[in-house]
Parts: C-alpha cells; sequence; structure tokens
C-alpha cells in the first residue's frame, strides 16, 4: 500500500519539544535511569542516519519545506528516536514506575502540539512527507524474520517470550505517537498512517530490540552499575 505520511506544524513546536525534551532527559537522569538514557541517545542517531541518510538523500522519499534539511531530521530524529526508545526500553525493563514513565511521552507530545497551535501564530511554517510505497514492503520483511524468530523459540519452547507484550510495546507506542499527531493537528485526518505505522514501524524493531535488551541488561543495572552474575 502506498500513501503519503505528512506533517504540518510551525517552528514553534520544535523550541518547546526541545524544552521538554531536556526535561524527560533529566528526570531520567535524576532518578539514574541512565541506560534507557543512552539507548535512547542511540536510537535517535539511528533514526537519523535512517530519515536523513536513506528516506531523504538515497530514496527521495523525504520531502522538507520550510527548514533545512539536515538540521530539521536531527532534531526530528532525535526527538521520537529519543522518547519512543526510552520508553520502550523502560517498558522492557518492566519498571515499577511505568505507568508515570509512560504518561510522560504521552502528555508531552498533546501538550506541545496545543501550545504550538494556539501560540504559534506568526512562527514559520513547516512541512513535511514521504511516500511509504518504496519501503514498506523491506519494512514488512524484518517485521516478519524478527517476529518469526520469537514464534519459532516459543514453539520450540526455548526460552519463551510473551509475544502479547511484545506486540503490544511495538504497536502501543507508535499508536500513541501517531495518535497525538493526529489529536493535534499535525497529521492529516486519514486511516492509514495511524493504522499501517503503528503496526509496521516501530514495531519491526521490538523483537530485536527485545534480544538486545536481554543481553545487555545481564550486565549492567538500570543505573549503569554491574548486574551480579
Amino acid at each position: 500500500m502506498d500513501f503519503t505520511v505528512a506533517r504540518s506544524f510551525n517552528s514553534l513546536y520544535i523550541l518547546i519539544d526541545i524544552v521538554w525534551l531536556l526535561i524527560f532527559a533529566g528526570l531520567l537522569l535524576y532518578f539514574k535511569r541512565r541506560l534507557a538514557f543512552i539507548v535512547g541517545l542511540v536510537a535517535g542517531i539511528i533514526y537519523f542516519l535512517v530519515d536523513y541518510g536513506i528516506f531523504y538523500l538515497l530514496l527521495g522519499t523525504r520531502q522538507v519545506h520550510g527548514a533545512d534539511p539536515f538540521w530539521f531530521l536531527l532534531w526530528l530524529s532525535m526527538s521520537y528516536g529519543f522518547t519512543n526508545f526510552v520508553w520502550i526500553w523502560l517498558l522492557l525493563d518492566r519498571d515499577s514506575h511505568i505507568v508515570e514513565w509512560s504518561l510522560l511521552p504521552i502528555l508531552g507530545w498533546f501538550t506541545i502540539g496545543q501550545l504550538s497551535l494556539n501560540l504559534g501564530q506568526g512562527f514559520t511554517q513547516i512541512s513535511i512527507w514521504r511516500g511509504t510505497g518504496t519501503y514498506h514492503g523491506v519494512m514488512a520483511v524484518i517485521l516478519c524474520a524478527g517476529y518469526l524468530w520469537v514464534i519459532i523459540n516459543n514453539l520450540r519452547q526455548k526460552d519463551k517470550v510473551n509475544l502479547l507484550w511484545l506486540l503490544a510495546i511495538g504497536i502501543g507506542v507508535q499508536f500513541a505517537w501517531e495518535a497525538a499527531l493526529l489529536i493535534n493537528g499535525i497529521r492529516p485526518p486519514l486511516w492509514q498512517p495511524i493504522v499501517v505505522n503503528s503496526l509496521v514501524e516501530t514495531n519491526l524493531g521490538i523483537p530485536y530490540t527485545y534480544y538486545i535488551h536481554r543481553v545487555v541488561t545481564r550486565r549492567w543495572k538500570p543505573d549503569l552499575t554491574r548486574a551480579i552474575r
């Protein structure tokens, strides 16, 4: 299925979002979720390499109007890459305060969008869009391979993984993000982005993230002290 994934918002959104990201990052460090903080930074860099390097430079599917593509996509990738994967990592941790940590990104996305709508008159309007037909097939293969590996291991009764929990994380995190964009008028009112993106985009990385999380947390605690083996 080929459809256009678009966003339109003013530059005040970026300024408020940067402030919120600093607050979120500060809370992670203050409450000693240092490992999740590092994972978020790494994920933001990976998002940027994919969005700018592949979608924008290589495939030409990403379009940016009203801002410098490099700096804009660097902010965008660090914003959602950091927030999404910090949240995912803490969910995989089954953190004892997961409700509080989950509310932070949701509240941030909603509040930033509403503030920029109400106070952003006179700020530069930015529009971005990308097609999906050239890469959603590849994403589906990556998603299928990851979950197939988990399914086969489960069927062999080898290190059984809670598949419903993984699906809830992979679909739920992206759905919350897409819903916030739709509610704030940033996304056009189309069903495809919120449904298809939620099923495919973040979800494709969850099986791999689960195994990475398992390896890393055997050695390191959330505060980056060594785990007792």
